[in-house]
């Protein structure tokens, strides 16, 4: 399977210089294409295939005094925005025929320099390379510094250079790799997602909500306060933009670190997983769409799923009209929803006092047909009948058992 491997840049002054020259160089060249795309349609011409569009604003273009700074980046980078500006289209296609997995997708747009992520892509015809001093070598960039945190597992054939808001610099590598298996294990658990606790499981273990945006919005309101302030179009306003961004981005890196962390934890103490379907969009239209989004539900199932993936484990997503919270895990009976204040309630059926979260985490589990023991969701038993048999002890000490008549 393919993983996406990510490394930070530290280019120097020049560097930045070339990467920000190549950078316009990539977007000018796709709004040209997209600009000829746009005047065939409205002629109602024929779409001009990449082939003839790459002779017209790449090749041709060079020749002309309006263009013939193209000459000055790799070849191949605009080519590669040709190509992404073909996949736009083939994605926008695709979703209007109704066949396209997820939201749809909107037609092709012109890129704006004063856009704040801006990427690249070197093929393996760049002749980019890994120097052994452990530099990247883009050409006409030259050797830039890399921060590798880890090896990959593979040779990548591609890599693509992003500039995010932050005015951060990372080197982004599409790799092969083999699955590897972890150690067989018994457990298996069910998580129920939430906001009071991120993430309950089956096993009894709540794992509390970091809340990162929440913690940091004094420092963000701060910092945003420091930016309405700036005149539009100065420099000072640039730098405070940056500062924002920054904050933000360390807002994202906690989260995500702390997602890839318990996730493999629970890939490496469970042999499956179950996790409920939620309906994240539409949460995110509701009074709590702050709390939702601070989460982060959707990307840590997605890193569930692909770990599980890769380390031999079992994945399960159960649907999100499943009623995990109105069944009792320990007798099945289902009782009827429930308000959200409420969050210990006791089964009119058996007497079991339920956590309504360990509960919920259980039915999951049970749901994706899951070997699990629902005793965990227990807060304390319920009221349990007297024994038909009572024990009791001779005066030789010599136990024994005397059975009660029943009535």
């Amino acid at each position: 399977m393919q993983l996406r491997y990510s490394f930070r840049l530290y280019p120097n002054g020049p560097q930045r210089v070339a990467l920000g020259r190549a950078f316009g160089c990539a977007r000018v060249v796709f709004n040209d294409a997209l600009s000829a795309r746009k005047a065939a349609h409205d002629l109602g011409s024929p779409y001009p295939r990449i082939g003839d569009l790459s002779k017209q604003v790449i090749t041709e273009a060079k020749k002309t005094p309006e263009r013939a700074w193209l000459a000055e980046v790799s070849a191949v980078v605009l080519q590669q925005s040709l190509r992404d500006l073909d996949t736009a289209y083939a994605n926008f296609f695709v979703s209007m025929k109704g066949t396209r997995r997820g939201p749809k997708v909107a037609e092709p747009r012109f890129k704006s320099r004063k856009d704040n992520r801006h990427s690249i892509r070197f093929t393996a015809n760049a002749r980019w390379k890994i120097t052994p001093g452990q530099d990247l070598s883009l050409p006409k960039i030259g050797e830039v510094r890399v921060k590798w945190s880890r090896a990959m597992p593979s040779i990548p054939s591609t890599v693509t250079v992003v500039k995010d808001a932050a005015g951060r610099y990372f080197a982004s590598f599409v790799v092969e790799t083999e699955p590897g298996t972890l150690p067989e294990v018994t457990p298996q658990v069910g998580i129920d997602l939430g906001l009071g606790h991120f993430a309950v499981l089956s096993d009894g273990r709540k794992i509390d909500a970091p809340r990162f945006l929440r913690r940091a919005e004094k420092k963000l309101k701060r910092e945003q306060c420091r930016l309405s302030r700036k005149a539009k179009g100065s420099n000072n306003r640039d730098k405070a933009r940056i500062k924002v961004a920054r904050a933000h981005a360390q807002v994202a890196d906690a989260r995500r670190e702390f997602h890839h962390q318990l996730s493999t934890q629970i890939i490496r103490e469970n042999q499956a997983i179950a996790v409920e379907n939620l309906a994240v969009n539409g949460l995110a239209r509701t009074r709590l769409a702050k709390s939702v989004h601070d989460a982060g539900w959707s990307s840590f199932v997605a890193m569930l799923e692909y770990k599980a993936q890769i380390h031999g484990r079992r994945f399960f997503r159960i649907g999100r009209f499943e009623p995990t919270s109105q069944v009792c895990s320990a007798c099945g009976v289902q009782d009827g929803p429930k308000p959200l204040h409420i969050r210990v309630w006791t089964c009119g059926a058996c007497g079991a006092v339920l956590d309504r979260d360990i509960n919920a985490a259980v039915n999951v589990a049970k749901a994706a047909g899951l070997s699990v023991s629902a005793c965990g969701a227990q807060v304390r038993p319920g009221l349990v009948p007297a024994q038909r048999v009572e024990a009791g002890t001779h005066r030789d000490g010599q136990p024994t058992v005397v059975g009660i008549p029943a009535h």
